[in-house]
């Protein structure tokens, strides 16, 4: 890669300034210079990475795939470059994180908040979305889900547990009751979220050595592919929605949805900050982990402390509600 870095920049530039004189401009190159260079990089890739015509450059499918990899590249040299040159690691550029639309908008972006409060010189982009981001495509450094992908191209550092319960709204439950068991839950509106494998609504709970999956009919179901909006649902109460605690930790704290069956626990799916295995690891991206790896601890045991209170469970004819621990 060493010796044609230049026309891979040249490439780089030509691909963000949408031609190639003004690529050749930036980079002290005659239009002559520049369109020989970029000739010689396609020749040695054995590959067109732009389609040209007389008023603009067009990146082929090939080109989009190797912009993507050139891009990050070369921001890895950059980092590393000023690393060196400082003589420590500099904790600045720009992060882009995906997260879950829920926990993105009701814990990370807090998070996020006080960490560019300490290291004011990061910027941030926070993508939110349901599905899993495909890292190199979307360009993104880090993405916050519950659980592991089957994909072993990506490290997985866990955050924290995550237990998932079925919760209400307090006016749900004193319309509608309370169910006992799985089963009971066929008399209750439930709301689901689909994902891109299909709907979730195959609940599974245990208590003790009992096992029961409820199969939540999609005939009757609300159903949507967006968490954030399940939760407003089951705040608004229109039904019973399984969600993790993370997401759902203020509206607990407000009385603004309450935890049904809770003798009854659902599988726990923790969560992980995802990243590239191959991929450098700026100072900025390793300084935001280490922060969030922080963060979720303290939040962990304040959940744990929290649910093992009996906080927060709906009884029979209504619900109750206290404070998370340390709250006034």
């Amino acid at each position: 890669m060493v010796e044609n870095l230049g026309d891979i920049r040249l490439f780089v530039e030509a691909a963000n300034l949408g031609g190639l004189s003004a690529a050749g401009r930036k980079l002290g190159l005659s239009p002559a210079a520049a369109s020989a260079r970029l000739v010689k990089l396609e020749t040695s890739l054995h590959t067109r990475l732009f389609e040209r015509t007389t008023r603009q450059l067009r990146l082929t499918e090939e080109g989009r795939i190797y912009l993507l990899h050139c891009q990050q590249a070369l921001q890895s040299l950059e980092d590393a470059h000023a690393a060196l040159h400082a003589g420590r690691s500099i904790v600045r550029g720009k992060v882009r994180i995906s997260a879950t639309s829920d926990f993105g908008r009701h814990v990370l972006k807090g998070w996020l908040d006080e960490f560019n409060v300490q290291y004011p010189e990061v910027t941030l982009a926070l993508i939110l979305s349901d599905s899993l981001s495909n890292l190199l495509f979307d360009d993104i450094d880090l993405a916050i889900r519950f659980g592991v992908p089957p994909d072993s191209s990506l490290v997985a550092r866990r955050l924290g547990p995550n237990r998932r319960v079925l919760c209400a709204s307090p006016e749900y439950v004193t319309t509608h009751g309370v169910p006992e068991r799985p089963q009971d839950l066929e008399r209750f509106d439930c709301i689901i979220l689909a994902t891109a494998s299909g709907p979730a609504n195959d609940w599974r709970f245990t208590r003790g050595g009992e096992v029961e999956t409820y199969t939540v009919p999609l005939a009757n179901a609300r159903e949507t592919n967006d968490g954030a909006l399940a939760r407003e649902w089951a705040v608004a109460g229109y039904g019973i929605a399984m969600k993790s605690v993370w997401d759902i930790a203020s509206d607990l704290r407000t009385g603004k949805l309450t935890i049904l069956m809770p003798e009854w626990r659902s599988p726990d799916v923790p969560v992980h900050a995802l990243y590239q295995r191959s991929r450098y690891m700026a100072p900025r991206v390793r300084a935001l982990l280490d922060f969030l790896v922080e963060r979720s601890t303290a939040m962990s045991h304040d959940l744990d402390a929290y649910l093992n209170s009996g906080a927060g469970v709906a009884e029979r004819g209504g619900a109750r509600n206290s404070r998370l621990p340390g709250e006034m």
